[in-house]
């Protein structure tokens, strides 16, 4: 994300005649996209031994073997778009730094794909995120000859096939590919440009939909192992996106629904990747703004319908700040940029913005990718050279996942990019001596790194019902709406539940000390009433008591409005504990004192099992004038 266009953001947010021109100008969408079609199988390479698909325990992300495998990438782009949205779309000079992408990878027009794959792997780099735009998928049209000058054999493929060849290429040389929705429309982001949000120049469901395209089209390709579901989500002219209020412009909503749709409808083997808000309000001084990154996640974390498959991702650049835009001039605020930070208030800042996710034993913990950094090959400055040592030391000290921004550009127009070529082919940058920042990669390439296997640990994670149904275990969903009318939860297959809030309707799931309580099959107990309390069991006198069945567990609920409605309960695979105790939480917090799972329901009164229990049912009240929410639960030990 070079500098122009965090200059166009501000710029555009304090002028609205330009904002309205711009999206005059934005192109339109092209016609029907092509059939899916399956790539190509990868072949080994030289690039590692990693064994797909990938998942993740705790902060990490593993291979299929429970190995450590660190995203160690790079941003290989172009295909979301160069156009910057003025002047003809074909005159070079009107797309960033002057290279015409043509809505394809840059640099198939200067170099073959084998020489480009071969320098890639003397980077040292594992991993490549690749962007592209929804207007990319339909685009029908073939891509000029002069874009593939130097790989004839794409000449007459759309964008999509171009795309395709290169998925094929990189992951037969062995690099692991994340797609990356990186815009709407095929121009370059990231301003007020019709890209702001993944619905800005389309509705939520096309852009699922597409995401459900493109999962589906590399399904049979092992190596391509993620969804990153959309790019700095910002504010446009009006309105700022969000994080769980419900509306058209909720992104941890829609975020939601792309990755189960993704998980359950196309490739259950994908990372999904969900970058945090990149930014809100307006860059004015005296008015709100900033960057909300990835803090929303501390009190409000996805849980999707495979506990180990969600990563977070964050982007940091020196020019911009927690509440700077990185404009200079016009739309420039006094809040400080991340190169204006000392050292420790850099890092205490990317600890509060992103990666307090990695701790573990939280609702929220999960990898932390940063999916963008990078600074010119030409930088000077005195505080720019120093930030980009000091984030590299901290991505180096905390055994971070990384991709750099961009990889590939032209000689002479982006020195940004690792690698640039010249028209002959001939490459430059940070592998051929006298790049600055080349001690910096270096360092950061081959600093200490956890490797080898990684055992599992506990799992906790959040359900939510604010405004509506998280249904996240596969096998309750295929026995279809067992409480019809009322906003349901249940955890991920594997998990159970092991807390609630008194109101709100929020839950926490984990699989602590026993692992996998479920025995197999589909059989469930939706439980509404108290015939499942047995003769003298009343574990909460005068409060009405939905207890689970002998041999079964709490995997879900239920509610209509604050009231409890029902109790999802599931067989066990062996038999459980017996008795219990009553824990009350209807009138302050009762948890355990580790705090394990965090706070999973943040300024509401909650209730916990501890680690080596399970719940067996749910009290509440009905008496006038009560919330009716959950009081207490039934915290029953599990078989030693």
């Amino acid at each position: 994300m070079p500098l122009a266009r965090t200059v166009r953001i501000v710029t555009y947010l304090t002028s609205l005649f330009l904002v309205l021109t711009l999206f005059g100008t934005a192109p339109a969408t092209a016609g029907p996209r092509t059939a899916p079609v399956a790539a190509a199988a990868p072949a080994s390479s030289a690039t590692g031994t990693w064994q797909p698909p990938l998942s993740t325990r705790g902060r990490y992300i593993v291979d299929a073997a429970g190995n450590r495998f660190r995203l160690k990438a790079a941003n290989w782009d172009g295909a979301q778009g160069s156009w910057t949205g003025s002047g003809s779309i074909t005159d070079p000079a009107n797309h960033h730094a002057g290279q015409d992408s043509y809505g394809i990878p840059l640099g198939l027009d200067r170099a073959p794909l084998t020489q480009l794959l071969v320098d890639f792997q003397a980077l040292g780099i594992n991993s490549v995120r690749l962007p592209f735009s929804n207007e990319m998928i339909r685009t029908t049209a073939p891509v000029p000859d002069a874009a593939v000058t130097a790989n004839p054999q794409l000449r007459g493929k759309t964008p999509l096939e171009v795309y395709d060849a290169v998925v094929t290429a990189l992951t037969g040389a062995g690099f692991a590919v994340i797609l990356n929705n990186h815009t709407n429309t095929s121009r370059w982001c990231c301003g007020v440009d019709g890209n702001e949000r993944w619905n800005s120049s389309q509705s939520t469901q096309q852009w699922a939909d597409d995401w459900v395209f493109m999962a589906r089209r590399y399904a049979a390709n092992p190596r391509v192992v993620g969804a990153d579901l959309y790019n700095e989500v910002r504010r446009d002219v009006l309105d700022d996106p969000n994080w769980g209020l419900g509306d058209a412009h909720d992104w941890y909503a829609a975020a939601q629904l792309a990755a189960d749709r993704i998980l359950t409808e196309a490739n259950p083997n994908l990372l999904i990747v969900i970058e945090g808000i990149n930014w809100t309000g307006v860059p004015v001084d005296g008015l709100p703004h900033g960057r909300p990154v990835l803090t929303p996640v501390r009190t409000l974390s996805n849980t999707l319908v495979d506990a180990h498959k969600l990563v977070y991702s964050a982007h940091f650049y020196g020019y911009t700040g927690p509440n700077h835009s990185g404009a200079t001039g016009l739309g420039e605020t006094s809040d400080p940029r991340y190169q204006d930070l000392t050292r420790d208030q850099l890092y205490q800042a990317l600890a509060d913005e992103a990666f307090f996710v990695t701790t573990e034993g939280r609702h929220y913990t999960a990898p932390v990718w940063v999916s963008e950094f990078g600074i010119g090959a030409q930088e000077t400055g005195t505080a720019a050279r120093t930030w980009f040592g000091n984030i590299t030391d901290y991505f180096a000290d905390h055994d971070t996942d990384f991709a750099y921004w961009p990889l590939v550009g032209w000689e002479g127009h982006d020195d940004w990019a690792l690698l640039r070529y010249d028209t002959a082919g001939h490459r430059s940058g940070i592998l051929d001596g006298g790049d600055w920042r080349a001690t910096a990669w270096g360092h950061l390439m081959t600093s200490a790194s956890r490797s080898g296997y990684v055992a599992p640990g506990t799992t906790w994670r959040m359900l939510a019902t604010d405004h509506g149904d998280q249904v996240e275990s596969l096998r309750v969903r295929a026995g279809g709406d067992w409480d019809s009318g009322a906003y349901k939860a249940v955890c991920p297959d594997g998990l159970r539940l092991n807390g609630l809030a008194h109101s709100g309707g929020r839950g926490l799931c984990t699989d602590a000390t026993a692992g996998d309580l479920s025995a197999t099959g589909t059989a469930q107990t939706v439980v509404t009433d108290e015939r499942y309390v047995p003769a003298g069991g009343d574990w909460a006198s005068g409060y009405t008591k939905l207890q689970c069945p002998a041999g079964q567990f709490a995997i879900g609920y239920s509610r209509r409005g604050e009231r409890v409605s029902a109790v999802l309960c599931a067989p066990a695979r062996a038999a459980l504990g017996a008795g219990g105790r009553t824990v009350w939480f209807d009138r302050s917090d009762n948890r355990p004192a580790d705090g394990a799972g965090d706070d999973f329901a943040y300024g509401a009164y909650k209730g916990q099992c501890a680690a080596g229990e399970y719940i067996g049912g749910v009290a509440f009240t009905t008496r006038v004038g009560s919330a009716q929410g959950p009081a207490a639960v039934l915290c029953v030990p599990l078989p030693s």
